[in-house]
């Protein structure tokens, strides 16, 4: 079972990204054979600045070897190092109704939030199906607001096949529904575009300044509070097993300890966690050149299966003579 995943190069994660899409993708290793991409062209879409992009790019690639991206397991590159996928996204215009991208709804809610119409964003969907079918991907893990790709990507590939033959395989959308939408310092979804993040990688003083910024209710220390819809304590149990929880259910009936507490246990429980992940990311930013290399032999790998796929298309629609 052939898994695609693609990584945005969007500077700073937080533990939201962690916990919603970077660990179940680093745990798909043990589950078939991944492919992952950081997605340098996709990026072109809303990025302008050369300088800021290889900075994305490079701290991508950093993050997620030190968060236990395995070279020697998967298959993990960047997009731009893997042309082909240019060639199989012109080629899959042609297959593309213009009906279908009018009806994408990532375009129309990112047009209505203020970004740049332009052809880019508009054909974001087939480019994104060409990365999906230039490996013969089986499974695609995305969030909800992605699953309309996937599907459109099935209804191109769909139509190609038609015209040519099953030469393109039919992947699936991966949901996975235990995975939960991580609250922010706000009680809202973390998002960067809320402002209300907990960074994985900032400073210890900067991660300590988002965690004390955590909205709760304004009971007093010699008052018993409530866990079970505390922002705090939904955060705690992203990091602390059962017996943990029990015992910090136990702090917050019991009077004498104030939301700052609660606040600090969660901050030592963050510290705790990526320690390790810290450690290796600091070994990686100040080894760039094994990283490059990393990936350059990631992209070998990729392009030889891109290279032997794009062949075969090439030759079902007559570019071969």
């Amino acid at each position: 079972m052939r898994i695609l995943s693609g990584i945005q190069p969007s500077g700073t994660i937080h533990i939201g990204n962690y916990f919603g899409m970077i660990k179940p993708m680093i745990e798909s290793q043990d589950k078939g054979e991944l492919f992952a991409f950081i997605a340098s062209y996709h990026a072109l879409t809303s990025v302008k600045d050369k300088e800021f992009l290889q900075k994305n790019i490079f701290e991508a690639a950093v993050n997620f070897l030190s968060l236990g991206m395995d070279p020697q397991k998967s298959t993990f590159w960047v997009q731009s190092d893997v042309p082909e996928v240019l060639e199989l996204y012109w080629i899959l215009s042609n297959h593309t109704p213009m009906g279908l991208l009018e009806r994408a709804h990532s375009y129309k809610d990112k047009v209505a939030k203020g970004i740049h119409a332009n052809h880019g964003l508009f054909s974001y969907p087939v480019l994104m199906a060409a990365d999906i079918l230039l490996f013969d991907s089986n499974i695609v893990p995305v969030g909800k607001d992605q699953i309309q790709h996937v599907e459109m990507t099935r209804d191109i590939a769909n139509t190609f096949n038609n015209t040519y033959g099953e030469i393109l395989t039919m992947p699936e959308s991966l949901i996975d529904e235990n995975v939960k939408s991580v609250p922010g310092t706000d009680g809202a979804k973390m998002s960067k575009s809320y402002g209300n993040t907990i960074d994985m990688f900032g400073s210890k003083k900067s991660i300590k300044k988002q965690v004390m910024k955590i909205v709760t209710d304004s009971k007093e220390l010699d008052e018993p509070k409530e866990w079970e819809n505390c922002n705090i304590y939904t955060l705690c149990k992203l990091f602390m097993n059962d017996d943990e929880l029990l015992e910090l259910q136990k702090r917050y009936a019991t009077p004498g300890e104030g939301y700052g507490h609660f606040k600090l246990t969660l901050l030592d429980k963050i510290n705790e966690h990526f320690a390790p992940y810290v450690d290796k990311r600091e070994y990686y930013m100040t080894n760039p050149d094994e990283v490059k290399d990393i990936l350059a032999h990631g992209a070998s790998k990729a392009r030889k299966i891109a290279k032997e796929k794009l062949l075969q298309i090439r030759d079902a629609v007559g570019l071969n003579y």
